[in-house]
């Protein structure tokens, strides 16, 4: 069975060690707007220098904090890869990061391999720390063009896809939930989060209203037919409405309401830790980890997939899941679940499709044979 899913633990890894250096304090180094200051002929004031402190406030927001924390980690390990090979990380040179995507690609060292969308992360992010120091990073020189190029010819795989939760499937794994207080925390999270078509970020990120807390990445409103959830998701802030469901066994609005109700929540998260007997709420937020192990707990508990290896199983679900069960399940125009899931276009969306759209137009027979 599944082991080691504590609620807010995960082990995390880096494939090359970090270490301080002398110039990671110099200001070009300092990364989420720390190197924005006044200009030089400019005298400082206290209220020019508050200003520059908001300046900064606002150049952090710019980004989620997991993806400054990635960035973060991508620019300590290219510095750290350009002190090892004797040169420094600023100013920008293609050819040394040439060198430097070639080697991740290649795995040399004891370092393993990395896939091309990791190294393709990987460049962003080098490209969004030079833009904070005041560098431009040409993606389209040579150095580093034709390198990308050559890498995504040679080691490109078809994305992995994780396997989409259906209608059937979210019922069964409900089914394996009691019915005490952290049962009904995790019954609401799983048909909320399968609803909603929401990412595990947006669900353990919801408070019950607007700017309860500093963390909060939207607020929830109940209403009669339904909850109206907002969101500051990664494509801007958007509004998704969950409507109540045919019974109250499978509704995500009766669940919620449900948890809200017996966990004595009125302000602040929506989704917080329980107490060891789980019999009382806690003030912690969840962790969004928590989504991912829950699913793959209920996979297992509800048999789902049962004909493969536990391993397998494991594999195959995660917190896109749901999100890929809704695109997959709901037979309803294409741009309605484009909206609930708040994609830029339909493309996106059809990626999450994992059956619905398959042979429904057969152009073989529409040509004729």
């Amino acid at each position: 069975m599944l082991s080691g899913m504590s609620e807010n633990t995960e082990k995390s890894s880096s494939d090359v060690p970090i270490g301080p250096s002398s110039n990671e304090d110099n200001e070009r180094d300092r990364p989420d707007g720390e190197a924005l200051s006044l200009p030089s002929f400019v005298a400082g004031s206290g209220t020019l220098d508050r200003l520059v402190d908001t300046a900064r406030d606002y150049a952090r927001a710019a980004a989620s904090d997991n993806t400054l924390k990635a960035y973060a980690k991508d620019w300590a390990h290219f510095a750290r890869w350009c002190r090892m090979k004797g040169t420094e990380p600023l100013p920008p040179s293609p050819e040394m990061i040439g060198l430097y995507l070639a080697d991740l690609a290649s795995g040399s060292g004891p370092s393993p391999a990395l896939s091309v969308s990791t190294i393709d992360r990987r460049l962003s992010g080098l490209a969004w720390n030079y833009a904070q120091r005041g560098f431009t990073l040409d993606r389209q020189n040579r150095h580093i063009a034709a390198v990308l190029a050559g890498i995504k010819r040679k080691h490109a795989r078809p994305p992995v896809q994780k396997e989409a939760v259906l209608a059937e499937d979210i019922v069964a794994m409900v089914a394996t939930l009691p019915f005490d207080l952290r049962g009904l925390r995790d019954r609401a999270i799983l048909l909320l989060g399968y609803a909603g078509g929401l990412r595990r970020s947006e669900i353990v990120s919801l408070d019950i209203h607007k700017d309860d807390t500093p963390d909060s990445g939207g607020w929830i409103e109940i209403m009669e037919k339904g909850a109206l959830l907002t969101l500051n998701a990664k494509t801007g802030w958007r509004e998704v409405e969950i409507g109540r469901g045919s019974t109250d066994q499978t509704c995500p609005v009766h669940a919620l309401e449900q948890w809200l109700h017996f966990a004595k929540i009125d302000f602040g998260p929506v989704f917080v830790g329980t107490s060891r007997d789980g019999k009382r709420a806690l003030d912690t937020r969840l962790n969004d980890k928590h989504v991912a192990r829950l699913i793959k707990r209920t996979v297992l508990d509800a048999g789902i997939r049962s004909e493969l290896p536990e391993k397998e199983r494991l594999a195959l679900f995660s917190g896109h899941s749901l999100r890929a069960g809704l695109a997959s399940s709901a037979e309803v125009d294409e741009r309605y679940v484009q909206k609930q899931l708040g994609h830029a276009s339909a493309d996106m969306t059809r990626r999450y499709q994992r059956r619905r759209d398959r042979f429904r137009v057969n152009l073989t027979r529409a040509a004729g044979l």
